[in-house]
């Protein structure tokens, strides 16, 4: 091999070698500035314990997905100890005890939101039954194409207030986007009645946008466990 080979050659392989240096600190520098992976978002892990009238309820979730399970474990009934399961429409953001209709046993209220924009309230509840056991209270849902649940697009918060269950919501008008809703805050208010299988909530006021009441309201006082 001449000298003008071997000094082509050397060449060569020298352009090569100082390509694949290039092309290493490339992807190298690469990796580095590369935006770190998001991380999944879920809420706070929920664990509560609440006691009224010598009856006490551990709620707890471990909040991590869109349908989070809800544990309900309750002491003090007469008839025993005893765990429930239920699954959250999202996440569990509060729980209140309370004995809404004053007859000495009290009732678990779970408070949810849904995940996605419209971060929907719900509600997961059970009263005692003559300080017995435990049945599952119905929340009717609203109707948005009417009455208290016109505008209703979500964003609602659930409290207990003088022995009332509140539900406040914004109040959407034709046009309105998610984040501007422009028709007031509509508060509407529950009791809480027996009714033909178990225990119900009903609408007793609505004070806010276009406000009104439910006169039509039944007011049968029978508990569930000793209706015939």
């Amino acid at each position: 091999m001449n000298i003008h080979n071997r000094i082509t050659r050397s060449r060569t392989t020298a352009y090569w070698f100082t390509l694949a240096r290039v092309l290493m600190a490339a992807s190298v520098a690469a990796l580095w500035t590369m935006p770190a992976a998001a991380e999944p978002l879920t809420a706070p892990a929920f664990d509560q314990t609440l006691a009224l009238q010598g009856i006490s309820f551990h709620i707890s979730s471990p909040n991590n997905s869109s349908l989070s399970p809800v544990t309900i474990e309750t002491t003090g009934l007469t008839l025993g100890d005893s765990t429930l399961e239920r699954e959250a429409d999202g996440t569990v953001v509060g729980a209140h005890v309370a004995d809404l209709d004053n007859d000495g046993s009290p009732e678990i209220y779970i408070f949810t939101t849904s995940a996605g924009s419209g971060s929907y309230g719900g509600l997961i509840a059970y009263a005692s039954n003559s300080r017995k056991s435990l049945s599952e209270i119905y929340l009717p849902p609203l109707d948005t194409r009417g009455g208290p649940g016109l505008g209703y697009q979500g964003h609602d918060t659930f409290t207990i207030t003088d022995n009332t269950l509140v539900r406040r919501f914004p109040v959407y008008q034709d046009g309105d986007t998610n984040a501007t809703p422009s028709g007031g805050t509509r508060e509407i208010h529950y009791q809480l009645e027996p009714g033909e299988t178990g225990w119900v909530l009903h609408l007793t006021a609505v004070s806010g946008s276009d406000s009104r009441v439910d006169s039509t309201l039944g007011h049968s006082r029978t508990p569930p466990d000793q209706q015939q």
